[in-house]
């Protein structure tokens, strides 16, 4: 593996940048290493031309790469800018933008950290496409790319060879999950482990809309998250989730959804789908005990969400990571 090229995945620095979110790809794809050490990617930073890039802080970054890097890039990631101009006021790209994209290679992957996305969709790059951004931005985005489907209520949106995130550190999820997707479960949940984040946050960006906080003095349901988790293997119901928080099923759906972003079921079919790649990617367990130990039930259960959730069975998922962990 140490003599294979890596990854390379190109940062595109625009004036008036976020520094936190130019950070992000160096911090997550960089800590991404295999069994023996190796790291994974490479990741340089590049602008529309060399030299010193503004933030929307009192510094500026330089950077040595102009726009020719992103022709070297198998992923090319373009974090949120306070400075866009035309493409957040008229949806369209300068010149000088355009010019620099244009050096992308087509089929590279494609990847916006909050308002980023506003330079994928003037470049056409979204047009009939899912996508997301901040949800403060979301409705304005929605009218200067009509043909874009944009869903607010997510923390991201992997379409492919084009994925977006929600604003800010939904940055962070969008960068293990394309860890996740390449290499597994195990790398990204490293990754998470040493940036002392979760390899995999609830919910959508809807959560943090009107109560970025629930009050103090409100019940929560995190005491029915934790129970869940250490019982994922077996068949549970609503009312039992409810029970351990002292609430009625509805008071409790509706307090989840507050918190988490998605009902009560959709998050545990989202637990389920992560302990059945574990398993898969760690252990020697015959599918059908992965599936039972997982939640599921049945083999047949399981196939159908990880097909829905990876589009892979869970053969191929396994034998895809497990020859990756082989081989390192």
């Amino acid at each position: 593996m140490t003599a294979a090229r890596r990854h390379r995945v190109v940062v595109l620095a625009l004036h008036g940048l976020l520094p936190f979110e130019l950070g992000i790809p160096h911090r997550i794809f960089g800590r991404a290493k295999d069994a023996a050490g190796n790291t994974l990617y490479e990741i340089l930073t590049c602008g529309i031309r060399p030299g010193p890039v503004m933030t929307d802080a009192d510094f500026a970054v330089h950077v040595e790469h102009g726009p020719e890097a992103l022709a070297t890039a198998d992923t090319v990631v373009v974090p949120a800018s306070y400075e866009l101009g035309p493409v957040y006021d008229e949806g369209r790209l300068p010149d000088d933008l355009a010019a620099a994209l244009a050096h992308i290679r087509p089929g590279t992957r494609l990847v916006s950290i909050c308002t980023g996305g506003y330079v994928l969709a003037a470049a056409g790059y979204l047009d009939g496409r899912p996508a997301t951004t901040h949800w403060s931005a979301a409705e304005h985005f929605q009218r200067m790319f009509p043909s874009v489907k944009v869903d607010a209520d997510v923390l991201f949106i992997d379409d492919g060879d084009v994925l977006t995130s929600a604003g800010v550190a939904a940055g962070l999820d969008l960068c293990l999950h394309i860890v996740r997707r390449d290499h597994g479960a195990a790398v990204a949940n490293e990754v998470a482990r040493r940036t002392v984040v979760p390899p995999h946050r609830d919910g959508g960006q809807a959560q943090y809309i009107h109560r970025p906080v629930p009050e103090p003095q409100l019940a929560t349901t995190t005491a029915a998250r934790a129970w869940a988790l250490d019982r994922l293997h077996e068949p549970l119901q609503l009312r039992d989730l409810a029970d351990q928080e002292s609430m009625s099923v509805r008071t409790f759906t509706r307090r989840f959804r507050e918190e988490v972003g998605i009902s009560p079921g959709q998050w545990l079919t989202q637990q389920r789908v992560e302990r059945a790649r574990h398993l898969l990617e760690t252990t020697d367990l015959s599918v059908d005990q992965v599936a039972r130990d997982a939640g599921f039930g049945t083999a047949q259960s399981m196939r159908q969400h990880l097909q829905a959730a990876l589009g892979v069975p869970p053969t191929v998922y396994r034998r895809t990571f497990r020859a990756s962990a082989a081989g390192a």
